[in-house]
């Protein structure tokens, strides 16, 4: 039997549901290889803390994840760690500025920062033997690196 989207004679033909597997994430996290492809929505209220992606020595081809500021102006920073400095990427914000991408220099940890605004996101893929970064800020400096 074909499935209602695959049926011509159904309402669902042609239609692909695309839902993306998110998770709020408010204190410390360690990530594994089981959270490829999800979305984490990031907000500090409770305070500081740091998200460590999985160690790069146990990491697959094309694991990736999104990061997106769910708090407006975060209560604290939140802290993106690769553990080593294996990050590269380029970091955009609203004013244009391109500081914080790495260029050339690999970094350790991708900071949101407590300017940083609702909807600010960063996307990671792992490939080789680091991660890459794109990052977009709606305000100056709301993401860095460091």
């Amino acid at each position: 039997m074909r499935s209602d989207v695959l049926n011509s004679n159904s309402n669902s033909y042609g239609k692909v549901h695309d839902v993306k597997d998110v998770e709020l994430v408010s204190a410390a996290k360690t990530l594994t290889l089981s959270d490829s492809g999800k979305v984490f929505m990031c907000e500090s209220s409770g305070g500081a803390y740091e998200i460590t992606l999985p160690p790069a020595t146990e990491n697959k081809v094309g694991w990736n994840c999104k990061f997106i500021v769910w708090e407006e102006t975060p209560t604290a920073d939140i802290t993106i760690a690769a553990g080593s400095a294996i990050l590269s990427g380029v970091n955009k914000d609203a004013g244009g500025d391109a500081a914080n991408s790495t260029a050339g220099t690999q970094v350790s940890n991708i900071i949101l920062d407590t300017t940083a605004e609702r909807g600010d996101v960063v996307e990671i893929m792992y490939y080789g033997d680091e991660y890459v970064f794109t990052a977009f800020s709606s305000i100056n400096n709301g993401i860095q690196t460091s």
